[in-house]
């Protein structure tokens, strides 16, 4: 805590202890995507798989968030026999949970399809999104590949108790093949964007690590980085 502490006043932003313990009382899930096209390279300007860049972000800003919040993760995309029943709980919000995050992320292998929407109804569950707020958090790079419907579930969160997801887009490319002559178009988001507008949260592009490194200080970080990241705010209803 004090190293985070010391790090905001060096942006010149006054938090006080008490402040900082009590900013984050909601508890988080983080759903990450693992499918197959985090392991992309080669293809429409990616110089190196997602999943690379996606775990050095997660290196940086889980020991930063995790003294202040409750974290669980859910993934999908690897390790099942059918490729679209691969959501898996890693584990429930618990405290300190830095190194197990990081561990998890790190150990998997990007393969399979997307099922974001059942990995985020899964997540919501385990948060009791009908009786209790908490936070979600989708990294995703695409668009759900399943058969789900995420506006659907996204209109159904909005009338629990106060669920909040944030949708951020990493690297999110088109259907078709960027030159590396043409210009890359950053206006591309996921379906999964109307989860964030539906239930309050924020749908953020990031297109570098440092992007990255910002949107999920930003959605996890509570007050504490709101100063520190800026971001684009989800508009309730712009599909």
């Amino acid at each position: 805590m004090k190293t985070i502490l010391s790090a905001l006043v060096a942006f010149g932003i006054g938090v006080t202890p008490a402040h900082a313990q009590s900013a984050c009382t909601q508890d988080a899930m983080v759903v990450f995507d693992g499918s197959g096209s985090m392991a992309e390279m080669g293809f429409n300007l990616l110089d190196e798989p997602r999943i690379f860049d996606a775990r050095r972000a997660m290196r940086t800003v889980m020991p930063q968030v995790a003294p202040m919040r409750r974290m669980g993760l859910i993934t999908y995309g690897p390790g099942a026999m059918s490729s679209c029943d691969s959501v898996r709980l890693r584990f429930t919000p618990e405290a300190d949970a830095a190194d197990r995050m990081i561990s998890e992320v790190d150990r998997l292998q990007p393969e399979g399809e997307t099922p974001l929407t059942d990995a985020i109804a899964q997540a919501a569950a385990v948060l009791d999104y009908t009786h209790k707020p908490g936070v979600i958090v989708l990294v995703t790079d695409g668009k759900e590949t399943c058969g789900g419907a995420p506006c659907a579930l996204a209109a159904d969160l909005a009338r629990g108790a106060d669920m909040t997801v944030h949708v951020i887009g990493f690297r999110v490319r088109g259907e078709h093949f960027v030159w590396p002559d043409q210009p890359l178009d950053a206006t591309i988001e996921p379906v999964a964007r109307c989860l964030a507008d539906e239930t309050g949260g924020m749908y953020v592009h990031a297109e570098t690590l440092d992007d990255l490194i910002g949107a999920l200080r930003q959605t996890l970080g509570c007050p504490i980085y709101s100063d520190l990241t800026s971001g684009r705010p989800a508009t309730r209803g712009v599909l």
